[in-house]
């Protein structure tokens, strides 16, 4: 293990949250039936209500998510030396520690990937000594597998807010030229944090941020530590579940739903004992998409929250912040009062 300064362990750590006494600011991650009848009302209500939340009966096969699972471990369990041959990330490739430009760090190392079928993974199959093809073939089952979910419950959103056509989101995703990408996380264990661990600190795997794109499917080994920030501001830890797909509203959708779904912040805390794996797909729209509120969900007098804006700008806005800054305060309308 690398011996690390003390200024660079103190990066790693955020301070003790303030503790919430209050029981009922506690409430269950929405878990949703996809094969139920009532499943499109329940999707609404959580994206209006939390801007999270879990589906089971997904219909991605078990197959895929163990494959890649097994693959993704396969990589990070690698000598550094051989990863770092797949990086830096610019924009995809392996990263360590650095996310971004612009000095956020976190306890993790990871793989960004273009989401397209089409791809060409060769800097990143180099790594993968024997049989480098059977990576990218297991990351392209398993993201068209997702992709499918993720755009079968952005229909189900659309069918029960009356949008029409029922594919108004989904095409986005759909789209050959979406701007999707695929990203898996690993946060290794480092036992050198357990002192500031037993003293309440907790070390940060990923900051605390929003996702920009329209939706985000994340699956995870049974590990827990990604937290929510409820609308208190206090943080909600989400239990671990390896039998469900974790399911966040993009800041795109937000402003698609001119402010009805919220695109909640959240966070990764890593730990010094157990390692943690995460695969997301984040589902974005083409670069010269024009995001802003539809006409359809501006009702009466109502105003329009956001100034429209084209993905690629929002994007290229997005890079040049720091994860915990709010991307979307730059292309909120501003009401004279």
């Amino acid at each position: 293990m690398v011996a690390l300064s003390k200024p660079l362990i103190e990066q790693f750590f955020m301070k003790p949250s303030k503790p919430n006494t209050n029981p009922l600011i506690f409430p269950t991650i929405p878990l949703i039936d996809l094969s139920k009848p009532e499943s499109k009302q329940h999707l609404v209500k959580a994206c209006q209500d939390f801007g999270f939340f879990k589906v089971v009966n997904h219909g991605v096969p078990t197959k895929f998510i163990k494959k890649l699972e097994s693959e993704a471990l396969k990589f990070f369990s690698s000598p550094l030396s051989t990863k770092e041959k797949a990086g830096p990330p610019d924009p995809f490739g392996y990263g360590n520690k650095r996310i971004g430009r612009n000095g956020d760090v976190g306890w993790v190392e990871y793989l960004l990937l273009n989401a397209k079928p089409e791809s060409d993974y060769q800097r990143y199959l180099s790594v993968f000594e024997e049989n480098p093809e059977i990576f990218q073939g297991v990351v392209n089952d398993y993201v068209t597998a997702v992709k499918k979910m993720a755009c079968e419950i952005l229909e189900l959103l659309a069918d029960e807010m009356k949008l029409q056509p029922r594919n108004v989101f989904s095409k986005l995703l759909m789209d050959e030229q979406s701007d999707s990408v695929f990203r898996v996380n690993h946060y290794p264990p480092c036992p050198e944090f357990q002192e500031n661990e037993r003293n309440g600190r907790k070390l940060v795997g990923f900051g605390e941020h929003t996702d920009p794109q329209i939706i985000s499917v994340l699956r995870s080994n049974n590990t827990s530590g990604l937290e929510i920030s409820l609308r208190d501001g206090s943080w909600m830890s989400v239990p671990a579940d390896s039998d469900s797909f974790f399911i966040n509203v993009g800041d795109s959708l937000q402003v698609m739903t001119n402010g009805r779904f919220k695109s909640v912040k959240h966070r990764v805390v890593a730990n010094s004992t157990k390692s943690r794996v995460s695969m997301i797909y984040f589902g974005g729209p083409p670069l010269s998409e024009k995001i802003a509120p539809l006409p359809s969900l501006i009702q009466g007098e109502e105003d329009s929250l956001y100034k429209e804006f084209t993905w690629f700008e929002y994007k290229k806005s997005a890079f040049n912040t720091r994860l915990a800054d709010n991307r979307l305060g730059l292309f909120e309308k501003i009401t004279a009062t």
